[in-house]
């Protein structure tokens, strides 16, 4: 089967070939906004906060677990998002022709990790 293990770089691949060149979230608001040659699209997930809160700290080795258990199939994506969140990640971006996925915590601080090539069945 070829989505065994993390399903996320043939998503990611997916939308590389549909013509997305990022993807970037913000976290609070769950919010995609896709990037495209042939015009932007706006996705509007329920939010994680409403009203006044405070952001969470930059959390290297909390973001890490919640990807690593994304990864391993451990959570669901909103468990993902609320995992990012608990871990101070206030956006993140897909680049999707580098292959990368870059967290952003509000004081700047930024993790990025690489994934991997896949060939789409």
């Amino acid at each position: 089967m070829p989505y065994r293990g993390n399903p996320f770089p043939y998503l990611a691949e997916s939308l590389r070939q549909a013509g997305v060149s990022h993807c970037r979230m913000a976290v609070p608001s769950n919010a995609f906004l896709y990037l495209t040659g042939h015009g932007n699209v706006v996705v509007q997930g329920e939010p994680l906060v409403t009203g006044f809160a405070v952001a969470p700290p930059f959390d290297r080795a909390g973001l890490i677990a919640a990807l690593r258990a994304d990864q391993a199939g451990e959570t669901t994506f909103p468990e993902f998002v609320r995992g990012c969140w608990a871990a101070g990640i206030v956006r993140y971006d897909v680049d999707t022709a580098a292959r990368t996925c870059t967290y952003y915590g509000a004081d700047g601080a930024s993790y990025t990790e690489d994934y991997p090539a896949v060939v789409l069945p």
